[in-house]
């Protein structure tokens, strides 16, 4: 069995957007490249070793330069854009790329239908990318929309999967723009029961991104146990840092079991021990 066969992951497709005539699925290329051992581990984002001559030429043309695209990720978005114009849908292309790329898991985009994330912030609406990359998280926000939802349906096979899981689990990720968006789509919410979720949030700050900077714009404390009450219903358990054990019973109290851990991860051993955790929570 290759290494990683028994992982399936479900991607969050709401970031997707179209910039130079590109199709781009910024969480999609994360997880392939992350899984293939590509990622840039110190950027936190994109291929390590990457070069930046076509941004370079973009900008001394007087290109938009405010998202960047690196010379080795420009050949993924390219392959991708020339397989859905000739009609492939966004699974089978993800599929066939991480193929390419030598994964054993299976990396599943939440609908091969549009589904984009809005952001209702104080001086109007914005597309995802604008709001989180152009204008760098800074406009105060009041909600989102998830535009396309309503008439989308979950990729093939990923219900599937949701149904023939040992464990469902819910990385530490922003519940509002990762995985609410693949909750939105009919279907999700239903199969996604009894699950594990790692808090996103230490010591009521976001290891990363900006959670809890939404969190408090929209009202609630970035704690535990709001992360506990936003996912009430689907976890059963929800893993949060030792810096905040005297969550724990507020946690608890949502009808959700607080598993103490030391979750940041700083390397891949971190991650390991992390997932261990989660398996046996």
């Amino acid at each position: 069995m290759r290494a990683g066969a028994e992982l399936t992951v479900i991607a969050n497709t709401g970031d997707d957007f179209e910039h130079l005539g590109l199709s781009i699925s910024p969480d999609i290329d994360s997880l392939v490249y992350a899984l293939a051992g590509l990622a840039d581990r110190e950027r936190g984002w994109g291929r390590a070793n990457e070069t930046w001559s076509f941004m370079s030429a973009l900008g001394a043309l007087g290109g938009e330069t405010w998202f960047n695209l690196g010379d080795g990720d420009l050949a993924m978005h390219v392959l991708r854009s020339e397989h859905l114009a000739a009609g492939a849908p966004l699974s089978a292309v993800t599929a066939a790329m991480a193929r390419q790329l030598g994964l054993g898991a299976r990396v599943i985009p939440a609908t091969d239908q549009r589904l984009r994330t809005l952001v209702e912030t104080e001086t109007g609406r914005l597309a995802f990318q604008h709001y989180f990359v152009r204008e760098r998280t800074a406009p105060r926000i009041a909600g989102f929309t998830f535009e396309g939802a309503e008439a989308a349906l979950p990729a093939p096979g990923a219900l599937e999967a949701l149904g023939d899981a040992e464990r469902i689990v819910i990385c530490p990720s922003n519940p509002y723009i990762s995985i609410d968006p693949i909750l939105a789509v009919a279907g999700y919410r239903e199969a996604v029961q009894s699950a594990v979720c790692v808090s996103p949030l230490i010591g009521g700050r976001a290891v990363k991104g900006p959670t809890a900077k939404m969190m408090s714009e929209l009202g609630l404390e970035p704690s535990s146990q709001a992360v506990a009450r936003h996912y009430r219903g689907l976890i059963r358990a929800l893993v949060i840092d030792e810096a905040d054990a005297h969550e724990a019973p507020s946690v608890e109290a949502e009808g959700v079991r607080a598993v103490v851990a030391p979750t940041l991860m700083t390397g891949p051993k971190d991650a390991e021990r992390l997932a261990h955790i989660v398996l046996e929570a």
